[in-house]
């Protein structure tokens, strides 16, 4: 399908630079005020954004419709089944109570000073199979009871595992923000994404969590509140996360069911590193490490397995364990259109030739596209509030370049994990996630600008430090 579009763009008119500049420019004001302003569906914004750039362009209506419809198709055929799968992990993982299981085995193990590092461990843990939503809904009770029985601030517990919750959802895959961006990229790995956004993300959350809480602290010395926010969503966790009349799953068997598909899919790119030569060929061993290291294979991997052994080990029925995976379909469906309109919209960016414009920009300008890409994507966040909708904007802004520099896998994988930490900087009142911070923890809006605000900003730098440190090191091209 790719190879078809990619096609149809080389045959396609050449259009005028200038004109097509200033679609673009305002094809990005459309969606951000259509998010912003009118309030209207990121999916909706964004397809009516793509129109804007065709039709702007001088591309055409109908070039522009079916352009948008072919790699929507292409998207969501790719994605889409990677992002039900890991709906369907985390599921099973809160619904047989393995996530609960981890919890409260690194806490039984934590001296109170150890706490913040042990929370922000526990939010890296939950954050990698989780959605962000799902993990704050789950961790939200832990952070409060544990402060309460701790003495320690609220901010001391709450900030760390935030942390570690938030760069896993910006820099790693199965999130639906870095496969999106990903699929934006011919050459882009799953595997190599991981190898590199694991350690950057572990090492984000273990500084910033632990020693920003100190700060924020300070500046917020709220104590743990004595309701629960949202007391129905979180008693509803709570209650999924400690099964009745179930034994919880034993430590290391929750842990591995969050691994497994991280191991299958590191597994495979280490393989493709250190023997290029065998990787790809007809030898059994590396048709095996291939094939399961397929992120969609890897992913239906740790589903079956999490689903068997967690539901063995918990006497849970194979009816409840297989409810899980229906119940966690339906509140991705909104998420799994805007990924597929945002593909549409790169389709579209694609085939009308503005990858040309900037990557002449990229090859003539002294900014790194590293850099570049996080500036677009942090300012889409921030003028949007949706952590989504920057990425994929900023991906589809940037796929065509990346593919007529030919910029290598690894400087790929280093591009999508700049992309995400832009994507979280600056959470504010257009962010949902400001305000589920804010009443979850009983906060005034001053009081959570100067800690989850402050948080966002300081993971998403980081972030980017990392990357360009590490980009000194990984050829670009």
């Amino acid at each position: 399908m790719n190879d078809l579009i990619l096609a149809a763009a080389e045959t396609a008119v050449q259009l005028n630079g200038t004109q097509l500049g200033i679609s673009v420019v305002a094809s990005i004001v459309v969606l951000i005020l259509l998010v912003t302003v009118a309030k209207l569906h990121p999916f909706v914004s964004l397809l009516i954004s793509a129109l804007v750039v065709g039709i702007g362009s001088g591309y055409g209506p109908v070039a522009t419709v079916e352009s948008f419809s072919a790699t929507f198709g292409s998207t969501m055929a790719s994605v889409g089944i990677l992002v039900g799968l890991g709906a369907m992990l985390g599921r099973v993982l809160m619904d047989t109570g393995a996530a609960d299981s981890i919890v409260g085995t690194l806490l039984a193990k934590t001296s109170t000073r150890m706490i913040p590092w042990t929370m922000a461990l526990i939010g890296a843990l939950i954050g990698l199979p989780m959605f962000f939503e799902v993990g704050l809904v789950v961790l939200v009770p832990v952070i409060i009871l544990i402060a309460r029985r701790s003495n320690l601030p609220l901010m001391r517990v709450a900030i760390p595992t935030l942390a570690g919750l938030s760069v896993m959802h910006a820099c790693m895959p199965p999130q639906p923000g870095p496969l999106a961006a990903l699929s934006n990229f011919p050459n882009g790995s799953v595997g190599v994404t991981m190898m590199f956004g694991l350690p950057i993300a572990v090492i984000t959350a273990a500084l910033v969590g632990p020693l920003f809480s100190r700060i924020a602290a300070k500046w917020v010395p709220v104590p743990a509140p004595e309701s629960l926010g949202d007391e129905s969503a979180a008693a509803a966790a709570a209650t999924a996360a400690k099964p009745q009349n179930r034994t919880l799953p034993p430590f290391w068997l929750s842990v591995l069911c969050i691994l497994v598909p991280a191991i299958l899919m590191l597994g495979n790119a280490i393989f493709e590193i250190v023997a290029p030569d065998q990787a790809g060929s007809s030898a059994l061993h590396a048709q095996i490490l291939a094939f399961f290291g397929k992120p969609a294979i890897a992913l239906v991997t740790a589903v079956l397995f999490s689903m068997i052994a967690l539901g063995k080990v918990t006497r849970m029925s194979w009816k409840d364990v297989n409810d899980s995976l229906k119940a966690a379909l339906p509140p991705i469906a909104g998420i799994l259109l805007i990924v597929g309109a945002g593909g549409g919209y790169k389709g579209v960016l694609v085939d009308t030739g503005i990858g040309d414009i900037i990557g002449r920009f990229v090859e003539s300008s002294s900014v790194s596209i590293f850099l570049l890409a996080w500036l677009i994507a942090a300012f889409v966040r921030v003028a949007t509030g949706s952590a989504t909708v920057a990425i994929i904007t900023t991906a589809g802004i940037l796929g065509p370049v990346v593919e007529q520099m030919g910029v290598t896998t690894p400087s790929i994988a280093l591009l999508v994990i700049a992309i995400g930490a832009g994507s979280v900087f600056l959470s504010h009142v257009n962010d949902a996630g400001f305000w589920l911070i804010k009443e979850y923890f009983g906060l005034e809006v001053g009081e959570t600008f100067k800690t989850w605000s402050v948080l966002e900003c300081l993971l998403s730098v980081v972030v980017l430090a990392l990357v360009m440190i590490c980009s000194i090191f990984v050829p670009l091209v």
